[in-house]
């Protein structure tokens, strides 16, 4: 018959091993149970969602962006003849372009020249299923994401349930190395050319407008661009468990305020509208984002409102040109279609790339990813990088480490001394308090240096959290063997464990002071820490099982060192 205390441990580790096995058993359930996402063949066109035109305006749109009902503003009523087509009487066949480079996959209606559909071939929806582009745009019977661009005003080509209807060369091109694809129409006494310059590795679409007007009078028009999306969640769930939950909205950037919000519920409470010259205007989901970028020396009207069948616009208008008979204009625009890549952002835009949102450790978060992207240069792999960055923070931190290390061993030392203490004086409180606080000064222990080594990786581990969770880099990034994605969770939760088990070697070697409840409630930390990480990313498990090693060795060295001093001294 074996001891007791031998058959708890034996208990206690078949318990630990069978709730590992479950665990182990539910996750391969839920990877199973996932469904293999299909995509249509094609987008839907507006005309199956394009609602019934509202009564044209008598006066010409002011610029303030008075409140409308449609997607495509309406123009007022003059006396030329209109060209334009019923979106409601032109069917699907034929509308559809489909353009393919290294970068995109995108869908264009020919009616209005609409982007319907945006695929990326170089981010699979999967590792599962590496084959299948990431769906970041589409118009469908389920949910509705497109990005829209118009010429509106008194002479406009585009107005509600009226857009003009192109002729391209082609219904499928291919761009391997960049290319245009050039839209044409003649509309209303204009012929009008619609240009998409694509580049071969780029997520960044020009587009251009040329409007020369064949009429004898001058015609003025102005350039809208905006994103119209329901509410739906993304279709493909790219979120953490227990992880605050990604930004879904608009953002853009103003002359108060280089980034600024604009999400679901602000256009519930009202339009929302803003001026400045160049910016743009994003829409941003996890990992990825959509955005209209206005030329840089152009006066922009920024807006973002509800439509009555429950649409949210996202975008712009830029100045308005007249066009005198037999002249030509040129109105352009940016439309980028995308992973947040913040280099890539920068380069496009002025302050683009403060959409990847570090939260409000941004200033500790911004230089870890730099710092991160600087090893990943030199080892070329992510999960090497994140090591080297540990080993980096645990050296700028070496210094403060060791003087927390250094009370904490003094309080290990003490330990003894205390707990007599605490017997002794257990009925009397204050007496126990002034015979702690002359025991802490004659051996030099302090218990709040001790916290030190706990809280100053503490931030760190919070903007590198944000790191790990915001940037795409990392997404569906390998490590070493069985980690195969260090943004997700590890599949065999064997980092969590290896850092649970750590933190419990560090939790051993530090003392044990406090009421007997405090001391249990220190003995489940390694416990809880485990079951939290279970589901956490497997890069940041990595850093702080890294973190913890590296602590352990720190530890022990400066323990010994103090112990060898004492010892010196007590001779």
């Amino acid at each position: 018959m074996l001891p007791r205390e031998i058959q708890r441990i034996v208990l206690l580790i078949g318990m630990a091993a069978t709730g590992y096995l479950l665990i182990l058993a539910w996750n391969n359930d839920m990877e199973a149970a996932k469904i293999p996402t299909v995509y249509s063949d094609a987008p839907l066109t507006s005309a199956n969602q394009q609602t019934a035109a509202v009564q044209e305006a008598q006066q010409p749109i002011a610029d303030d962006f008075a409140p409308l009902e449609t997607d495509i503003p309406p123009a007022p009523v003059t006396n030329t003849p209109g060209a334009t087509i019923d979106a409601n009487k032109v069917g699907n066949s034929g509308r559809l372009v489909k353009v393919e480079t290294p970068a995109l996959q995108v869908w264009i209606d020919l009616l209005g020249g609409d982007i319907v559909r945006v695929q990326l071939p170089t981010y699979p929806i999967s590792l599962d299923q590496a084959e299948t582009p990431f769906l970041l745009m589409d118009q469908s019977n389920r949910h509705t994401y497109v990005a829209q661009s118009a010429l509106i005003g008194a002479e406009g080509i585009d107005r509600s349930g009226s857009r003009a209807l192109f002729s391209a060369p082609n219904a499928n091109m291919r761009f391997d190395n960049g290319g245009d694809l050039v839209l044409r129409a003649t509309v209303d006494g204009a012929q009008v050319t619609k240009t998409f310059s694509f580049g071969a590795d780029s997520h960044l679409i020009d587009i251009e407008y040329q409007v020369t007007n064949l009429s004898q009078q001058p015609k003025t028009m102005r350039l809208l661009t905006q994103l119209k999306r329901d509410r739906m969640l993304p279709p493909t769930d790219e979120t953490v468990p227990l992880a605050p939950s990604p930004y879904l909205g608009g953002a853009l950037t103003t002359a108060e305020n280089n980034y600024e919000k604009v999400d679901f519920d602000d256009v519930d409470e009202g339009s929302f509208q803003a001026t400045t010259v160049g910016g743009w205007m994003a829409f941003l989901q996890h990992y990825f984002i959509t955005a209209w970028v206005a030329p840089k020396d152009q006066a922009t009207a920024y807006f973002a409102r509800k439509t009555s069948d429950s649409f949210y616009l996202f975008g712009f208008t830029g100045q308005n040109q007249t066009i005198s008979p037999g002249a030509t204009a040129s109105y352009k625009a940016g439309f980028y279609a995308g992973p947040k890549d913040q280099v890539v952002l920068e380069k496009i835009a002025p302050h683009l790339n403060l959409t990847v949102d570090y939260g409000f450790l941004w200033w500790i978060a911004i230089p870890l990813f730099k710092a991160l992207t600087f090893f990943h240069d030199i080892v070329g792999n992510w999960g090497a990088a994140i090591i080297l960055l540990t080993l980096l923070v645990k050296g700028l931190l070496a210094g403060f480490s060791a003087k927390g290390y250094r009370s904490m061993a003094n309080m290990r030392r003490v330990a003894p001394a205390m707990k007599r203490l605490q017997e002794r004086y257990a009925n009397d409180r204050e007496k126990l308090s002034k015979e702690m606080m002359a025991l802490y000064q004659k051996e030099g222990a302090n218990p709040l240096g001790s916290c030190l080594p706990m809280l100053l990786p503490m931030p760190v581990f919070l903007a590198l959290y944000w790191v790990l969770l915001e940037s795409v880099e990392l997404r569906q990034a390998p490590f070493i063997f069985w980690i195969n994605d260090l943004a997700a969770m590890d599949p065999y939760f064997i980092l969590p464990l290896l850092m649970g088990a750590s933190t419990y070697l560090m939790q051993a070697l530090n003392p044990q002071v406090g009421d007997p409840m405090q001391v249990r409630m220190m003995k489940l930390m390694p416990i809880m820490f485990t079951v939290l990480f279970l589901f956490f990313p497997a890069g940041l498990v990595l850093y702080w099982l890294v973190n913890n090693l590296l602590s352990l060795a720190q530890q022990t060295y400066v323990y010994r060192k103090v112990e060898q001093e004492y010892a010196t001294k007590s001779k």
